[in-house]
């Protein structure tokens, strides 16, 4: 069973919406589509977790499972996913048992994977050719913001697609912005791990100076963190890293992916992102340590 926040929400009228993909972050999302009253069908490979969000959320026939994407998505208004990778998502989109195959005309697609925007562009005109629509919508917020309906999405598509799905998306989000025409999504989320790279490992090294040098580092970073250093990743990994905890969601495999996506898009737009680059090879190390499931704080185990 995955705890997930109860949350207030606006009022909305009930649609039947499909939900592709029970990670751990797809789970708690549609956990929240449910608890804002809509109806919802869950379609995961693992047929076992699709059993048990049934289970967890399907009293008074709130929740069913379908044994493909094109079973989900028949009937629903609104398809949500949230996949691994490019691979992933065009295995549940396309083909026979895909969900384009089964939505009805009209319906939106919404895609939450982090993904290349190559990926976004392609499937949003292949949505495009049957009538539906396709809105690449990365999340940042991790597990965390998952389970409490607080995650910031990154929109890319339509305006009267996105227009569409945001007063049912907000049941799992604090913002749901368009950032501009298909792929703006997902080269936002990109922007977004840039950011956080560059940000963890400059945490990671500070505290590993300050324990070198003997400081309370707990005591530090209370400091620090009311001035200009503070920042998301010091006010909620700083502590976990002084203590050596790194299970906190967003694992270090899923970061390189990530970053595969950032510096393959950077090499098309002839960005130079040397300091992206070294932290993406930093977290090699990591991976080779042994630390593939740990989350992106761990970057700090390199330097201890």
């Amino acid at each position: 069973m995955t705890t997930i926040a109860l949350k207030t929400h606006e009022p909305t009228p009930a649609q039947s919406v499909a939900f592709l993909g029970l990670g751990v972050m797809g789970y708690p999302m549609a956990g929240h589509l449910v608890q804002a009253g809509h109806r919802v069908t869950v379609y995961n490979r693992s047929a076992a977790k699709a059993q048990a969000f049934v289970t967890e959320f399907g009293a008074g026939g709130r929740a069913r499972s379908a044994a493909t994407p094109r079973e989900a998505a028949a009937g629903a208004d609104i398809v949500f996913c949230c996949v691994g990778n490019d691979n992933d998502l065009r295995s549940v989109v396309l083909g026979a048992d895909g969900a384009l195959a089964g939505m009805k005309p009209g319906a939106v697609f919404v895609d939450h994977t982090t993904a290349s925007a190559d990926v976004a562009r392609e499937l949003y005109q292949a949505a495009r050719q049957i009538g539906l629509s396709f809105i690449d919508a990365p999340v940042s917020g991790g597990q965390a913001g998952a389970q409490n309906g607080a995650l910031t999405v990154m929109c890319g598509g339509d305006a009267a697609a996105f227009e569409a799905v945001k007063p049912v998306a907000m049941a799992f989000s604090r913002a749901f912005t368009l950032m501009g025409a298909s792929g703006a999504g997902q080269l936002t989320k990109m922007v977004n791990q840039i950011c956080i790279a560059g940000l963890v490992q400059g945490l990671s090294e500070a505290i590993a100076f300050g324990q070198n040098a003997g400081l309370d580092m707990n005591q530090v970073l209370d400091v620090i963190g009311k001035g200009a250093a503070q920042s998301w990743q010091l006010d909620n990994r700083g502590k976990t890293m002084v203590a050596d905890q790194f299970d906190f969601g967003f694992a270090v495999d899923w970061m390189r992916k990530d970053l595969g996506l950032v510096l393959d898009e950077a090499k098309r737009n002839g960005s130079r992102l040397p300091v992206t680059a070294l932290v993406d090879q930093f977290y090699a190390d990591v991976q080779i340590m042994g630390g593939r499931r740990w989350d992106t704080s761990s970057l700090i185990k390199r330097l201890r």
